[in-house]
């Protein structure tokens, strides 16, 4: 337990550092690339901070009014969606640099990014809100002010509402991962043609590989129900102990990776403001 919810504070923490280093500069704050990683950044530790809060609430089988557990199944699951969307929009970005270096300041502005970041939330919203609604018409208002075990399957009230989470999250993966592959591929064809500085194209190549490892590792939360469904046939000593593997294994550990180190500009003030918070 101790394991579980220490290590992503950890990664909260040096996630929050990072957020920190990109509000110093004004061109952390007026680039379409910085923009994208910035929302990466505070997405990601919205969705740790309420798997944890989750988690603890299972765990210690805390209950808590349904309509506050909607709300934060509704954060979570749209952070869950919008990790993906944002690296498909992070690799468009990057196609467009290398791709079309002469119209990336016209395509990738500040305000189109933004535009860019409000649909991502749009669509990852969509899929959750549906199920809220659908729980709003069926249900008494005074389901919503009754105390519960905060689960997801709270706010499935209907057989359908299941495959209809599992086929746009099935479509949504699909789709990004079309956008990487197809990024990476127009990215290296454009480096072979010896057109572009090989360098920026190499760097761009591993941004998009990065992407693709990132979304692998956003897919493996789908086996988390089921081995949560496999364990809980297991003896009750055993199942406890593997669930808090599962959970950090599947959940936490993916969601932990730190992205954007290896950027130049980025990587020494984060290095200086990390080391001033150390001394102070």
């Amino acid at each position: 337990m101790f394991l579980a919810l220490s290590t992503p504070t950890v990664f909260i923490y040096i996630s929050l550092m990072m957020l920190f280093t990109l509000r110093t500069k004004a061109i952390f704050r007026e680039t379409s690339r910085y923009i994208l990683f910035a929302h990466m950044l505070i997405n990601g530790t919205i969705h740790l901070v309420l798997s944890l809060v989750l988690y603890a609430v299972g765990g210690f089988f805390v209950v808590i009014m349904r309509a506050a557990c909607a709300f934060i199944l509704l954060m979570t699951a749209s952070t869950f969606i919008n990790a993906p969307l944002n690296l498909a929009v992070m690799s468009l970005e990057r196609y467009t640099a290398i791709c079309f270096p002469l119209r990336h300041g016209e395509l990738a502005t500040p305000e189109r990014t933004r535009v860019a970041l409000v649909l991502v939330w749009v669509l990852g919203t969509f899929n959750v809100l549906t199920d809220v609604f659908v729980l709003f018409i069926l249900t008494e208002p005074s389901f919503y002010l009754s105390p519960s075990v905060c689960t997801f399957e709270q706010l499935l009230v209907m057989p359908w509402q299941q495959v209809k989470v599992m086929a746009l999250n099935t479509l949504f993966f699909t789709v990004v991962g079309a956008i990487l592959l197809y990024t990476y591929v127009a990215i290296l064809r454009q480096v072979r043609t010896a057109s572009i500085d090989r360098s920026s194209g190499q760097k761009a190549l591993r941004t998009v590989l990065l992407h693709a490892i990132q979304l692998g590792l956003s897919l493996m939360s789908f086996f988390y129900s089921p081995l949560e469904y496999l364990l809980a046939k297991l003896p009750l000593p055993l199942y406890k102990k593997l669930q808090i593997i599962n959970y950090f294994m599947i959940l936490v550990l993916p969601r932990c990776l730190i992205y954007g180190l290896r950027d130049e500009t980025f990587r020494p003030l984060l290095k200086q403001y990390f080391m001033c918070c150390r001394r102070k």
